[in-house]
């Protein structure tokens, strides 16, 4: 293949790691709503990470899976219920919270429910290193097996929650009852499965006032389904974004009293042409490949994993090559530039490249051989941007 012409401006400079707009970690990121919503019920040793928000004695959380902030900002007529809550994000401030890094379901996920950034539940990505094999670890699909409480050890948590005598539950798809990520991210209390969206949504509605005191959490997955597989550009992902719409409204119409209603995402995202120019392929390329054993993360966020020796080779090539559309790290300093949390578990240190590479531009590294899948995607997410990092926290009180 041949290489873009921008590969060879030669008074191209790479982009400052300082530009990255790291994750509000500690104030302001999916890491610390559950905290905050916990301390607000008198868990014991939670304190209000979010400080804009005001306790409620019953409390649920919506997590739509993919759809961000600029997403809903940019589609008022497929999401007009939605879009008339922007201004109560955030406890009324209007503003979102940030997903964390990278921006995915997995480590979404693990965040919201462990309560803890990326370097300490250890879920760094969609695939990463196991140190202990050498092997490319899928967290979202958990291939190949690990034992999962070895992975993410920290309880989560609705499990502190619900021992502390508040009613805890999840209503999701049934088919999310006993997944690995489930078990280490989202248990606690009681899993409800349901298949429609709208029985999910009166269930939750009467799961929350079960209880004087309450933490619910409901999910739904097709408006990421959809992004990924057609594009934001399609009625497929509008048909979804309008069908969500009505989702949040029923259950809103739905919350007994004293109850506040969070909806949030795991992540945004963002569409990529199908050019050479925006996607490209590390399976055809030699200079991107050469020192490589390891090739993980996704196309918007990689972790790369250098043979012995050539770590310091493959971050000078890498950041030559791509430091104009990507942010390009040594695994030392994104780690000081907090990309993942303020402290990484020691455990978690091998899982994360020896080079990370968050996507500034409207491009994608794929895979075509490795990744056949996830490279013919029309939707991507993974790293920083606004489109992908920024998530809505809109809230309804009853």
């Amino acid at each position: 293949m041949a290489l873009p012409d921008w590969r060879y401006e030669d008074d191209a400079a790479p982009l400052a790691l300082s530009t990255a707009p790291v994750p509000e970690y500690g104030s302001g990121s999916l890491a610390d709503l559950l905290p905050t919503l916990a301390a607000g019920l008198g868990v014991p040793d939670f304190t209000a990470a979010i400080p804009e928000l005001t306790p409620a004695d019953r409390n649920c959380v919506f997590l739509i899976d993919g759809l961000g902030w600029e997403q809903i900002r940019s589609h008022p007529d497929e999401a007009p219920y939605l879009h008339s809550l922007l201004a109560t994000s955030r406890g009324g401030s209007g503003r979102p919270l940030t997903a964390g890094f990278p921006a995915t379901t997995a480590t979404s996920l693990a965040s919201v429910g462990t309560g803890l950034p990326p370097g300490a539940h250890g879920l760094t990505g969609y695939t990463t290193r196991n140190p202990a094999t050498g092997e490319l670890m899928n967290q979202l699909r958990w291939r190949p097996w690990t034992d999962p409480h070895v992975w993410q050890p920290y309880p989560t948590v609705f499990q502190l929650a619900d021992a502390a005598g508040v009613h805890t539950a999840q209503v999701s798809s049934p088919d999310f009852r006993n997944t690995p990520l489930t078990k280490i991210a989202l248990s606690g209390g009681s899993f409800l499965g349901k298949l429609t969206g709208e029985e999910r949504m009166d269930l939750a509605a009467a799961q929350l006032g079960a209880a004087d005191r309450s933490l619910i959490y409901t999910y739904y997955s097709e408006v990421d389904g959809k992004g990924h597989r057609f594009g934001m550009d399609s009625d497929a992902w509008r048909g979804q974004l309008m069908y969500v719409d009505r989702l949040v409204q029923r259950l809103a119409e739905q919350l007994p009293p004293r109850s506040a209603l969070y909806v949030t995402a795991d992540h945004g995202m963002i569409d990529i042409p199908f050019d050479e120019e925006s996607r490209i392929d590390f399976d055809e390329d030699w200079e991107l490949g050469a020192g490589v054993a390891l090739l993980g993360g996704e196309g918007r966020a990689r972790h790369v994993y250098a043979v012995p020796g050539a770590q310091s080779d493959v971050l000078t090539v890498w950041r030559e090559v791509l430091g104009e559309q990507f942010w390009v790290a040594g695994r030392d300093e994104a780690i000081a530039a907090g990309w993942f949390g303020p402290e990484i578990d020691e455990r978690v240190y091998g899982r994360i490249g020896d080079v990370v590479a968050a996507a500034h531009a409207d491009v994608v590294i794929t895979a075509s051989r490795r990744e056949p899948n996830e490279s013919a995607m029309a939707g991507m997410h993974g790293s920083m941007t606004p489109a992908e990092q920024l998530v809505p926290l809109l809230e309804v009180r009853s």
